[in-house]
């Protein structure tokens, strides 16, 4: 997998790029329109997309792209690709809206429906990561690579990540499950690179997400010895059908505080 290091400065410039795009924005009054699906979408969602489809265009101009605001092709195409760019423009587009900060830039690339490549900046705080399948991931300070691993043990208590926009009666319950564990709440892919980093144990996503929201933070938590997996226990993968809305899934590093099936039944799924 070492092949895909060459693309990891370049697409971390990318992502630089579109977040200064989207702090362009961010720094004005913006409009804020409903797509078909009722998610919000902004300006700095759009601006954001055309940077980063003009910028991998050029990388790899033979590589198809997919973005969340790009439209999705049709499933009779996507079946044949084999490698392709998935990409958020602007994940934690709420969080945007609210001005809170916690919305990131997430670009990945699939190979043979894995996530081999994962970039995720959030330009509102700087905090910079990227992962490569098999090789390492990274934090980046001051444009200064630091290697992250996930915790190589549990302390007590767990540290738990939950999205500061959505609390369901399922997330409840596992925290009081876990007795007492400290929650972390913030936005977008960041809760999976909290865990990556071992600033987190565990983060349960029982709501709906969508392939290009999960694929840049499941390499970078991979790459630093932990796994994102569904409620069965199987690893997420990509492209795999028509529709892109992926399972329930846990973020977890070296180990996991409770059982998958246990987290499954307090979900009640």
């Amino acid at each position: 997998m070492s092949e895909w290091l060459k693309w990891v400065d370049p697409v971390r410039d990318l992502a630089h790029r579109a977040g200064h795009a989207i702090m362009q924005v961010y720094a004005e009054d913006f409009t804020v329109t409903q797509k078909s699906d009722n998610s919000p979408v902004t300006e700095a969602d759009l601006a954001a997309h055309r940077v980063i489809v003009a910028g991998l265009e050029a990388l790899t101009p033979d590589i198809p792209i997919l973005t969340e605001e790009g439209g999705l092709p049709d499933w009779s195409v996507r079946q044949k690709w084999t490698r392709y760019w998935l990409v958020d423009p602007l994940d934690g587009t709420r969080e945007f809206i609210k001005r809170n900060g916690e919305f990131s830039v997430n670009i990945a690339l699939i190979d043979q429906n894995q996530s081999v490549l994962g970039v995720v900046y959030a330009p509102a705080t700087g905090l910079d990561y990227a992962g490569v399948l098999g090789v390492g991931s990274w934090r980046f300070i001051e444009g200064q690579a630091q290697s992250i691993r996930v915790r190589g043990a549990l302390d007590a208590p767990v540290t738990l990540a939950l999205s500061r926009s959505h609390l369901s009666g399922r997330e409840q319950a596992l925290i009081d499950a876990l007795g007492d564990p400290v929650v972390v709440r913030c936005g977008s892919a960041l809760k999976t690179c909290l865990v990556a980093e071992a600033a987190a144990d565990l983060y349960p996503r029982f709501g709906p997400t969508s392939e290009w929201d999960t694929a840049a933070s499941q390499c970078i938590l991979e790459a630093a010895g932990g796994r994102l997996v569904d409620l069965q226990g199987v690893r997420l993968k990509y492209n795999r059908g028509e529709s892109v809305l992926n399972p329930p899934f846990i973020a977890y590093g070296a180990v996991l505080p409770i059982s998958i099936h246990d987290i499954a039944v307090i979900a009640g799924l």
